[in-house]
């Protein structure tokens, strides 16, 4: 038989005997494609996949025997679709089924319980959107993703995806309640191959489904789905080509779905009033008459929005202190002496962008020792708020563990993450996000209110998402305040199909030690434009992928690191 070996610099199968005596015990049987062994290799043991039984070898080889099996591992359709995505996302089979296979090892599949008929209740649009094949629906921001999976559930086994661990858990109980037979990924592995719908996660993309009959994809737009380690694959796409390769129906849904899964099937959407009503009231602070120089952080009418006893969240996207200084007597930006870098207060000093210059907190233009911040991070924007507010606040950034306690927070995006509800989310500076050098950065900048009026819920409970800006006519605020994110849509939709950005092209970043090594061996390939470098970075561009993903896998890998990111979500 032929066995895979679990080593990610080795993409060959190599061909192995089974020892005689598992032929008497019985394990001989249980060796199928798929299944996971240990072998010998190269002077040492490690683990494999059997990716192929009752192979002929080569004349005159004398094979050796397997060392260990196991247990179950991948389905031989799962390892047809490692086999895809290694060409997709142009990594190796080994980090797909490493995916696929179990945490702890699976002798045999778990019994499967008796499947209860799943209520129906009225038909509504979730159970129309199952019979257009592949289809998305717009949903307001605080749908459960319940009425979806339940629609699945009606059909069989279905396999569900959301982007959040918590809501992943919730959903599984609840479908448990309605007399589903669930799984929830990874850990109950056995129970998936046994045959049961499965709930879970980006990697619950991999989960064995032996009876699969539809696919969702809950707040499809979420980046969370995508992988953050090469190979950065995106677990909605697998979603999408396993339900085509099993020829059963796809549901996608989001608050603001991406351009990819409007492209992708016809968009549905519920009644227009119950989705307005699930967008709270976007209130929007108009700076643009106020000296950015001599303004502070706060709008003067923001205090009435976040006084009283309500809970309050407040995101500001820039970690540290202050980001961008000005004199507060000349108004002249605090600059190295070249003019080149921005200065930014440390420790009680001016240092240089890259650390290079250093001097006394003093303007060279007017020598007043008194600074204005006017761009802070999250760490001075607290003490700032502590002082409008006259109370403690918290600070949350990706590097914190705990969890929001008082009543009014200020963090990164990644205090949306961390709190269940609030009655109010207010953005500082909501410029950063709409004028950020990104491609996505409207669709980005929208699904950042989205996951900001899922915490604060509808107009009619009272939701409610500030906006401090100096562009209050820019399509997401209107279409956040009007609850309609087909504005947003539309105007990236015809952005992006003018310069063939993706989803209407195809693009690739090259980075890392190895990435100019890796450029050389590409060479010239027609229809492909490579751009770069910049940052150490280089981009790959076409009107599709395959010319791009072709090369890739023709080509040998520098032995240095090389990060391959296929249509990157932030570039």
């Amino acid at each position: 038989m032929r066995v895979l070996p679990d080593v990610v610099g080795i993409d060959r199968a190599f061909d192995y005997v089974v020892p005689t005596s598992w032929e008497a015990d019985g394990r001989a049987e249980r060796v199928v494609v798929g299944s996971m062994v240990r072998i010998p290799l190269a002077g040492r043991r490690v683990d494999g996949w059997v990716t192929a039984v009752e192979v002929e070898p080569e004349s005159g080889v004398r094979l050796v025997e397997l060392v260990k099996l196991r247990g179950m591992g991948p389905s031989p359709e799962l390892l047809d679709l490692a086999g895809w995505a290694a060409w997709r996302w142009a990594g190796r089979r080994v980090a797909f089924l490493r995916s696929a296979s179990p945490e702890r090892m699976v002798a045999a599949a778990a019994k499967r319980r008796p499947r209860d008929p799943v209520p129906a209740g009225p038909r509504d649009v979730f159970d129309d959107a199952f019979d257009h094949g592949v289809a998305t629906v717009r949903v307001a921001p605080d749908d459960d993703g319940l009425g979806v999976a339940l629609a699945a559930c009606r059909r069989g086994d279905a396999l569900i995806l959301t982007a959040d661990t918590a809501r992943a858990r919730h959903l599984a109980v609840a479908l448990r309640r309605a007399g589903v037979s669930v799984a929830l990924a990874p850990d109950e592995w056995a129970a998936a191959a046994g045959g049961a719908t499965v709930v879970g996660t980006r990697s619950a993309a991999w989960m064995p489904m032996p009876d699969l009959a539809a696919v969702v994809v809950i707040d499809e737009h979420d980046e969370r789905f995508k992988e953050e380690r090469t190979p950065a694959w995106h677990a909605r796409e697998v979603a999408l080509e396993r339900a085509r390769r099993a020829g059963v129906p796809a549901v996608m849904t989001s608050a603001v779905p991406s351009l990819e899964a409007l492209r992708a099937g016809p968009l549905l959407r519920r009644d227009r009033s119950i989705e307005r009503d699930g967008w709270p009231i976007v209130d929007v602070l108009d700076r643009r008459d106020e000296d950015p120089t001599r303004s502070g952080p706060f709008a003067a009418d923001l205090r009435r929005h976040i006084d009283g006893d309500r809970r309050v969240v407040c995101v500001l996207n820039r970690t540290g202190r202050a980001r961008l200084l000005a004199c507060a007597a000349c108004g002249e930006l605090v600059r190295s002496d070249d003019g080149g870098q921005i200065m930014r207060l440390v420790d009680d000093e001016l240092v240089s962008a890259d650390g290079s210059e250093r001097r006394p907190v003093v303007c060279t233009g007017c020598g007043s020792t008194t600074l204005k911040t006017l761009r802070m991070g999250v760490e001075r924007a607290r003490e700032e708020l502590e002082a409008f507010l006259g109370e403690p606040v918290d600070e949350i950034t990706a590097a914190s563990e705990q969890r929001p306690q008082r009543r009014v927070a200020i963090g990164t995006e990644a205090v949306l993450h961390r709190i269940d509800r609030a009655d109010v989310v207010v953005f500082l500076d909501f410029d950063q996000e709409l004028l950020a050098v990104r491609q996505r950065a409207a669709e980005q900048a929208m699904a950042m209110i989205s996951q900001a009026a899922r915490l604060v819920g509808g107009r009619g409970s009272g939701g409610r998402v500030v906006v401090q800006t100096r562009q209050p006519e820019h399509e997401v605020i209107l279409a956040a305040g009007r609850g309609d994110p087909s504005l947003v849509a539309v105007a990236e939709r015809d952005r992006r199909r003018a310069l063939r950005l993706p989803p209407y092209g195809a693009q690739v970043s090259i980075s890392g030690e190895g990435a100019a090594a890796l450029i050389d061996s590409f060479g010239t390939v027609e229809g492909v434009q490579v751009r770069g470098p910049l940052d150490d970075r280089w981009l790959l561009r076409a009107e599709s992928h395959a010319p791009i993903l072709d090369r890739l896998a023709e080509i040998e890998r520098p032995a240095a690191r090389v990060r391959i990111d296929v249509d990157p979500l932030r570039v």
